[in-house]
């Protein structure tokens, strides 16, 4: 039987002492250990399959190397469940496991959620939510360093650092990727007026519109909901019975299930896709967006991203000692990515 790599045959293998292979596999390279030698070492230990004893590490370090994370629904959800996925390829890349609890939306058990969690000797908390929302953060989160994933701290002075999608800017590339295919009669099904998204994708969209000199058409900006039967019937108020030169030649949709009730909308109503209207999703949903018929044009939320970056930057406050991850800034967006498939294209003709 092959014996277990150890330290010391990471060292060897990357010509560096064993001190530095400790401080580079336990989060203390930077400053310490040279960047070329800290590639050597993070290679080594990949070719060996050699990962630090977490129980020694926390014993000398006087942590658990857990992070505890709750969300509201997003352990049940087949799309946010990327969040989750992003911040645990980080935190096993770095010595690290999660726990993670669901509330299933019920707020009343975030604060025994969280209390278990500590109870755990968790090293950090994070919170996740299915969409972007405001929290009222649970009282033990300011117990250890802790950070927000797809959701901000509802409190008139944020404590802790939040990580979310980039809604503005998503929302003005979506509409300008309409505009530069020739579209000035662009629809929007917004979502529903009480999620906070919403509004900064309408911001967008006026965004894209003033930076092209075009007027925005108040009556072409409708909150439709989320759903596919939402988008069907929001697509047949703007295109049944409706001559071509009045009905707009694009509609744009606050997510991909929306813009396939506006796809069945226009199949009954004999209307090709993108040839005589264009259509443009916005989550790049899993199983939808690329098995449509035509595949979906649509903004993808930066999901696993945003796990990645809300983890990298909790892991970093825990290894600095810090007790929160609200300085300097208590905000970083991520920028969504336009993805380009086959139903937009030109405005007809």
């Amino acid at each position: 039987m092959n014996r277990k790599a150890t330290a010391l045959d990471v060292a060897k293998r990357a010509g560096v002492s064993r001190s530095a292979v400790s401080l580079v596999l336990n989060g203390r390279g930077d400053g310490n250990v040279a960047k070329e030698s800290q590639e050597r070492i993070r290679l080594a230990a990949q070719e060996l399959n050699y990962s630090p004893n977490a129980i020694a590490l926390s014993l000398r370090n006087q942590r658990s190397r857990v992070i505890g994370i709750l969300s509201d629904e997003v352990v049940v959800s087949p799309f946010d469940g990327n969040i989750i996925g992003g911040a645990d390829d980080v935190a096993r890349s770095r010595g690290f496991v999660t726990v993670v609890m669901d509330t299933e939306r019920d707020t009343a058990r975030d604060a025994g959620a969280i209390e278990t969690l500590l109870d755990r000797q968790v090293d950090g908390l994070m919170y996740v939510t299915v969409g972007l929302k405001p929290l009222e953060v649970p009282p033990g989160m300011e117990r250890v360093p802790s950070v927000l994933a797809n959701c901000y701290d509802a409190h008139p002075r944020p404590r802790l650092h939040h990580v979310i999608p980039d809604e503005v800017t998503g929302g003005r590339e979506a509409t300008e990727h309409l505009i530069q295919f020739g579209h000035r009669d662009i629809a929007f099904l917004a979502g529903s007026e009480d999620s906070p998204a919403s509004p900064l994708r309408i911001e967008g969209y006026r965004e894209a519109f003033a930076s092209t000199q075009l007027p925005v058409t108040e009556a072409r900006i409708a909150h439709a909901g989320w759903d596919i039967d939402d988008g069907y019937k929001g697509a047949m108020r703007l295109l049944d019975g409706v001559v071509p030169a009045e009905r707009p030649t694009a509609i744009m949709c606050a997510n991909d299930r929306l813009a396939v009730g506006v796809v069945l909308a226009a199949a009954r109503l004999g209307l090709s896709i993108p040839g005589d209207l264009s259509v443009m999703g916005y989550d790049d949903e899993h199983r939808i967006a690329n098995t449509m018929v035509p595949a979906l044009t649509t903004m993808a939320l930066p999901l696993r991203e945003i796990g990645r970056e809300a983890m990298t930057r909790l892991l970093d406050a825990i290894e600095d000692g810090k007790t929160t991850t609200a300085e300097p800034t208590v905000e970083t967006m991520v920028p969504c990515r336009l993805v380009l498939r086959e139903s937009t294209g030109p405005e007809p003709r």
